[in-house]
């Protein structure tokens, strides 16, 4: 069993198995201590260190009941190995992203980030009010996993590169770490993706083996270094315009715990998500001020017949994967038309704000 169990002595100094019933003194209550492992390396900016303000938040909410170890990504196992370790048991809790998990089921991406797809906000509430947490609970339940909001990045940033992009002659042949989805629609674009834990990309772009990849935006770009071995930084992130993290438990033995830790890790998760944006947004312009005016990062926009192309054939993909099984074909509609009504919506709020804030002050 990883769930231990601890014992603690008495004032007569004989050890009792504690109860776990939480009206007992805490001395006498069952202690829990979990494993989580992440995709991430071990304390990069909000997605590294989220987790473990998440064992925290945990730990302090249960009373010291239930602790929580994080290891970073190759610390246990690999970062790309998150999903099957916790659904086996190797670790209780996973922080990743459900898109690495294509190959298993389908229609995962929907649960992470679509190209051309929700913002942040966006796909939040549909999680949330939309049906959307019914869907993933139901696709992952066979894995003996519940999934569960874990952050957001937010848009992200298209990329590093190592050359310009004037048009799509420039992505023949590029050689990008790029995942899921947009992966896919960069391969037919004419690039070729490469999948590769984050961890390796440093070294990848250093030595050549990439010409380019994709990670999140300037804080964690900033952190990670990528400015040192690529020169032209691109935007926007169409490939992952609001990318869900998720937050996985071992279904038999989230559901072994008594209800109030139940409810504990779920709160500490939401805690996570919202934290987790929020430290990325504030944080994001004050990193790329630094990328552009102290190191002097050469910040580009993607010309508009790339991202017409790119926005093409990204409807041409998801639309493909939407017709891979009956549940995905699930997803695939529920996602699209809460996704119709919100940027209609969005049209005459956040979108008509935009445009509005730009309007000159006199």
């Amino acid at each position: 069993m990883l769930c231990l169990f601890t014992f603690f002595l008495t004032a007569c100094g004989e050890e009792q198995v504690a109860s776990s019933g939480s009206s007992q003194p805490v001395a006498e209550q069952e202690v829990y201590e979990w494993k989580m492992i992440t995709s991430w390396p071990k304390n990069l900016p909000a997605l590294g260190t989220s987790p473990e303000y998440f064992a925290d938040i945990v730990e302090t909410m249960s009373n010291g009941r239930m602790r929580i170890r994080v290891y970073g990504a190759n610390e246990l196992v690999g970062g790309l190995e998150v999903f099957d370790a916790v659904s086996q048991g190797v670790a209780e809790i996973g922080h990743t992203g459900a898109y690495y998990w294509q190959g298993k089921i389908p229609g995962t991406p929907f649960f992470s980030s679509i190209p051309f797809g929700m913002t942040s906000y966006e796909q939040d509430a549909w999680l949330r009010f939309g049906g959307g947490n019914e869907l993933w609970q139901e696709i992952y339940a066979p894995f003996n996993l519940i999934p569960v909001r874990g952050g957001n990045s937010g848009t992200q940033m298209f990329g590093w590169f190592n050359k310009e992009i004037n048009s799509l002659d420039d992505l023949q042949g590029l050689k990008m770490r790029i995942p899921s989805l947009g992966g896919e629609v960069f391969r037919r674009a004419g690039g070729v993706p490469v999948t590769m834990q984050v961890s390796e990309v440093f070294t990848a772009l250093q030595t050549g083996a990439l010409d380019a990849t994709e990670f999140v935006s300037p804080y964690n770009d900033l952190a990670a270094g990528y400015h040192t071995v690529a020169d032209y930084y691109y935007y926007p992130g169409w490939h992952e315009p609001g990318s869900t993290l998720e937050t996985i438990f071992n279904k038999e033995r989230f559901e072994a715990l008594p209800e109030d830790l139940q409810m504990i890790l779920m709160t500490g998760a939401e805690v996570m998500n919202q934290t987790l944006l929020d430290e990325l947004t504030a944080k994001n312009n004050e990193a790329l001020r630094s990328l552009v005016e102290e190191h002097g990062v050469e910040l580009r926009r993607l010309p508009d017949d790339v991202l017409i192309e790119l926005r093409r054939i990204s409807d041409e993909v998801v639309q493909e994967m939407a017709d891979a099984d009956e549940a995905t074909r699930r997803i695939y509609e529920s996602w699209s038309d809460f996704r119709e009504g919100v940027m209609n919506y969005n049209s005459i709020a956040e979108e008509a704000l935009i445009e509005a804030r730009k309007l000159p002050a006199n």
